[in-house]
């Protein structure tokens, strides 16, 4: 079968500037698949050149083994990082309004019931939580029944509560059959909801795969977190004297605390207290998709 989507040697040009730079990949049906990178990765414009926002200077995009056809927007759900509303219409107001724009749109109660609305459906769009009007854009992106899912970075600026209910509406719609698309600056999330994800920057892709896999495969281990006032000289001694423990270009000091990557947490830990190095307070943590991204790029993530 072929993939509902594929990317084949995609590129954009704003003049002398290359935004996305000869990419391709492909998104198999019935996945969360994740575009991760920071501002200016290029990841949005991918995005955007996809859903037809913008034109490419070259490159194919292909739907159902297909070139995309005029089906394609009907069969495809968006919803952007920011979407303009008629503030005077109600919530289900607002879904019945965009519903009329697709031919032989389905009833909106599955809609409805998935993205949690029914509390908030006579009430006014300017009147309701960041977390409520999230929940309605992904509503209105999903009014058409589509079978591929568009979601751009859906819970940046969003509690900690808000974003998992988000997170349990995208695996709901997952669990559908629906292929989702996700951008998104938080590497927890992409973690929790992507079967397979594309990293990018400066608009080439680095890696592609499943976020387990590419962990497995390139950045094994854990990260270890310990404060100063435990004995930081001596700290330092110890990594100085046992290079083979300690991943040194993979160790990030602050005012307060140091943290190392290491594959081999024993041998770090009895280096450690063999040199009298105070572990009370050392935290330790998976390596995460965070982590490898900044092995592969040299700078973190950044909102």
């Amino acid at each position: 079968m072929a993939p509902i989507l594929e990317v084949r040697n995609l590129v954009k040009k704003y003049g002398d500037i290359v935004a996305v730079d000869g990419i391709s990949f492909q998104i198999p049906r019935g996945v969360c698949f994740g575009l991760l990178g920071p501002n200016g990765a290029g990841k949005t414009t991918t995005v955007e050149i996809i859903e037809g926002v913008l034109a490419p200077t070259s490159g194919g995009i292909y739907y159902k083994g297909e070139k995309k056809t005029g089906r394609f927007k009907q069969e495809v759900g968006i919803q952007f990082q920011s979407t303009a509303l008629f503030h005077l219409l109600s919530v289900g107001e607002t879904l019945e309004t965009f519903r009329n724009l697709y031919k032989d749109p389905p009833p909106i109660r599955k809609v409805i019931s998935t993205c949690r609305i029914e509390d908030i459906l006579e009430r006014r769009n300017d009147k309701i939580s960041g977390g409520q009007r999230q929940r309605l854009l992904l509503a209105i992106a999903l009014v058409n029944d589509p079978d591929l899912v568009f979601l751009d970075e859906p819970t940046t600026g969003l509690d900690p509560q808000a974003r998992r209910h988000l997170w349990a509406i995208v695996e709901d719609i997952r669990s559908q059959g629906k292929t989702v698309v996700l951008t998104t600056h938080y590497m927890e999330e992409a973690q929790k909801l992507c079967d397979e994800i594309v990293i990018m920057d400066e608009g080439k892709i680095l890696l592609n795969g499943a976020p387990q896999a590419l962990l497995r495969e390139h950045c094994s281990g854990v990260a270890a977190t310990l404060p100063k006032d435990g004995g930081w000289e001596r700290i330092k001694r110890v990594m100085d004297e046992n290079p083979a423990l300690f991943e040194r270009g993979n160790t990030f000091e602050n005012h307060n605390s140091v943290e190392f990557h290491t594959r081999n947490v024993n041998g770090c830990m009895r280096a450690l207290l063999d040199a009298g190095a105070d572990l009370s307070g050392i935290a330790l943590r998976s390596r995460n998709l965070e982590d490898l991204f900044l092995e592969k790029t040299g700078h973190r993530l950044r909102n």
